[in-house]
């Protein structure tokens, strides 16, 4: 798969490794960073809408990824739910779909392992840190400088303001989230400019995804 290719939920993913340890980080966030991430991807599209403060899917709309259709069925099967519901609602469904992809891909394998030695689990490991460094180096100057945001696509003005709010720190530090706050909220502005996206939705994700994950860290 080329970089270009990749679904935003499947990006936010990849990017979520520490290439040099190496490990997956932001465990605890990160199912609620990579379902925003597809949700803002399906708004952006205009797959998404909101009616009575509830997401509204558009009709038999399709994508032909697997992990944004998986999504789409999901909203469409379930009652109805508002945006701060979704960004957390079965949000592992949505990080098992990425997964799965990135391992019939190449770019995971799994390890079956055991914690405390009793209870099994699946650890993912990255076969492709190149790849994932490349998607980075691609990133990381939209955050870095100051050019006309509209030389910024959406979607990596969405990438970023989505890390650097929900704490994937292997994209946006907590150093430059600080240096940088200014410009990652320009981004978060940015990334509602899709057509035909409404931009409030955009920015109803985002704020939605913070609320989530500020209430599983409480709760910890």
């Amino acid at each position: 798969m080329a970089i270009g290719s990749l679904s935003m939920p499947v990006q936010m993913y990849l990017l979520a490794y520490d290439t040099v340890k190496p490990r997956l980080t932001a465990r605890l966030q990160l199912p609620y960073v990579v379902r925003a991430a597809a949700l803002t991807e399906l708004v952006q599209r205009g797959l998404l809408s909101e009616r009575d403060a509830a997401v509204l899917p558009v009709l038999d709309a399709r994508t032909g990824d697997a992990v944004l259709d998986g999504l789409l069925d999901l909203i469409q099967e379930s009652r109805p739910r508002g945006w701060r519901d979704w960004a957390a609602a079965r949000a592992g469904v949505t990080l098992d779909a990425v997964r799965r992809e990135l391992t019939a891909s190449g770019y995971l394998h799994g390890v079956r392992q055991r914690a405390l030695w009793v209870f099994p689990y699946t650890d993912y490991v990255l076969d492709r840190p190149d790849f994932v460094d490349s998607l980075r180096t691609e990133l990381l100057p939209a955050l870095h400088g100051n050019g006309p945001l509209d030389e910024v696509s959406v979607r990596d003005a969405a990438l970023i303001a989505l890390a650097g709010e929900g704490g994937l720190h292997t994209l946006v530090s907590a150093g430059e989230r600080r240096t940088y706050r200014r410009r990652i909220e320009q981004l978060a502005e940015r990334s509602g400019d899709a057509e035909p996206a409404a931009p409030h939705l955009v920015h109803e994700v985002r704020r939605s995804m913070v609320q989530a994950i500020a209430s599983v860290s409480a709760a910890m």
